[in-house]
């Protein structure tokens, strides 16, 4: 079911410093800013060879991940991503298992242009996993 791991994503306070840091001592091919009003995030790509950084901040005051930034407030990994060939196949297989799917418990259009889902943390030991199609 899983073809590969597509990127990390990072809650931080403070999205100009956190790309700084990223660009000018790590020396990291860094993004623009992504503001995502849908999604209730603000996004930077953080681009290497093999996989992606996502350092992501709250836009809005409806933002979900900003309860996430109050009890982490210097920042903390939020979730990880991995690719699916096919979601809604995973969506069947994994409700086969009980395993929960968070929102609308149907697949939407994450920040990549492309389906996604998010799995609940408890059925996979802490871990908040979002799964996107390929």
């Amino acid at each position: 079911m899983l073809t590969k791991f597509n990127h990390v994503a990072i809650v931080v306070p403070n999205l100009d410093e956190a790309s700084k840091k990223y660009r000018d001592i790590l020396g990291a091919n860094v993004s623009v800013v992504n503001n995502y009003k849908e999604h209730g995030v603000s996004v930077v790509f953080v681009e290497l060879d093999n996989t992606k950084i996502e350092l992501m901040h709250p836009y809005g005051e409806n933002s979900p991940i900003k309860n996430f930034l109050e009890k982490n407030n210097n920042g903390a990994i939020h979730h990880i991503c991995l690719e699916v060939k096919d979601i809604i196949k995973a969506c069947d297989r994994l409700k086969s298992f009980g395993i929960r799917i968070l929102g609308e418990n149907k697949p939407k259009i994450g920040a990549h242009d492309k389906p996604v889902i998010f799995l609940h943390p408890k059925d996979f030991y802490g871990t908040l996993i979002e799964l996107e199609q390929e």
